[in-house]
């Protein structure tokens, strides 16, 4: 059986169990790339998976925005260790809760700014609402438009809203997890002078030929379009119209808001364009996007070990065991065929996407694998076990691709 067979059978097995309704999967290495189709874009249209379908995907988009931000540095129009200050004056006065979900009140003065590397690092202090049954979580939502991928406001108000909250921990000491990254993308915008939008698709969508990536999807490719599936309370499987309104719901054409975190739609193909960047010197097919230093930086782990150790959400320790994290991607210090996250060999980078995406670039043995699928998982079904398969299909999946 060859590897596209293997890859096909281990993913229609996710499908019959009805773990997820379809899914798009790639496997790329020196001398092949095979990928395959499984299930249903749209199961009550009878629309298959099919190679050229656009997915959302969440925060798979993390990556990208980080790479855009380090070609800044190395065009010296941003410094790591500078304070974001520079680029947004109203992170100037800064406090920091005492306890994560405490009163809003009790705060102490940040020692230090912000800057761009604890964006990069998740280290800013920085969170998402979802994250906190506190008064923050109940703050974020208000001011930054909601809980949700896209907000109704402009990216100025937006960073307005999030410069008023508390920090829930000093800048540089904890990795917490959350909105670096949009606010990241933001200042990049103020940098450059353009949209995000617009930066990436200059800088790295064009160069690389991501024809089909973007925060925005045009009318004639909407028929490619992955629905989005999830679980009701019995963990069956069912079609849903939105989560959050952020995964079917057309994009208003004069929304300026653009998550750098999470926002991007795109294919297994596109992405395999950008991911093979880590598997080289900075550049991808003769295109040059980073220096070499800068490409081994952004896969070397920058967090402590106390950071790994107390890192995680939903309870979680993600870097605890065998993981770090670099400049916007996860890294492999560990290698286990036991654990989905530290497959690979030492210095592997992946990152997931909150409905059903992942991807990885081995750079020692040169493969890349990405898997994209449209799973509408809440954290509390997750909690009692429900759409748990999404992740079975996908470790299935990568025990072909690192076999």
């Amino acid at each position: 059986m060859t590897r596209e067979e293997k890859l096909q059978a281990v993913l229609e097995k996710s499908v019959d169990r009805k773990d997820l309704a379809g899914a798009v999967a790639l496997i790329h290495s020196s001398d092949a790339t095979d990928c395959v189709g499984v299930g249903w874009r749209d199961i009550e249209n009878s629309l298959p998976m099919e190679r050229n379908t656009i997915f959302r995907i969440a925060s798979m988009t993390k990556p990208i925005t980080s790479v855009a931000a380090l070609m800044l540095v190395d065009e010296g129009r941003i410094n790591l260790d500078e304070p974001i200050t520079h680029v947004a004056p109203e992170f100037a006065r800064m406090r920091v809760l005492r306890s994560p979900n405490g009163p809003l009140e009790e705060t102490d003065d940040a020692v230090r700014a912000i800057t761009f590397r604890d964006l990069l690092t998740h280290r800013a202090g920085l969170t998402y609402a979802s994250f906190h049954r506190g008064p923050i979580g109940d703050a974020y939502r208000v001011a930054l438009g909601g809980d949700v991928i896209d907000s109704p406001l402009s990216p100025d108000e937006w960073i307005g809203g999030l410069a008023r909250l508390p920090l829930i921990a000093q800048p540089g000491t904890l990795m917490t997890y959350g909105t670096a990254t949009d606010l990241l993308g933001f200042l990049m915008a103020r940098v450059e002078g353009e949209s995000l939008g617009s930066i990436l698709k200059r800088r790295i969508f064009d160069p690389l030929g991501m024809e089909d990536t973007g925060f925005f999807i045009p009318p004639e490719k909407r028929s490619r379009r992955a629905a989005a599936y999830g679980f009701d309370e019995h963990g069956q499987l069912v079609k849903r119209l939105t989560w959050g309104g952020v995964v079917v719901e057309e994009r208003p054409e004069d929304m300026s808001y653009e998550s750098g975190s999470g926002g991007l739609w795109s294919t297994v193909d596109d992405y395999l364009k950008f991911a093979r960047l880590f598997l080289g010197d900075g550049a991808v097919g003769g295109v040059r996007l980073l220096r070499p230093e800068t490409l081994a930086a952004m896969m070397t782990n920058q967090l402590t070990e106390p950071q790994r150790t107390h890192s995680g959400w939903w309870g979680q320790k993600p870097f605890a065991v065998g993981r770090g994290f670099g400049l916007g991607v996860a890294v492999v210090l560990e290698p286990s065929d036991a654990d989905m996250a530290r497959r690979g060999s030492e210095g592997t980078v992946s990152w997931p996407g909150a409905y059903g995406g992942w991807w990885l670039a081995d750079p020692k043995r040169k493969t890349v694998f990405v898997f994209l699928a449209h799973n509408m998982v809440d954290p509390s079904q997750l909690a009692n076990g429900i759409g748990l398969g999404v992740w079975a299909a996908i470790e299935d999946a990568l025990r072909v691709a690192c076999a």
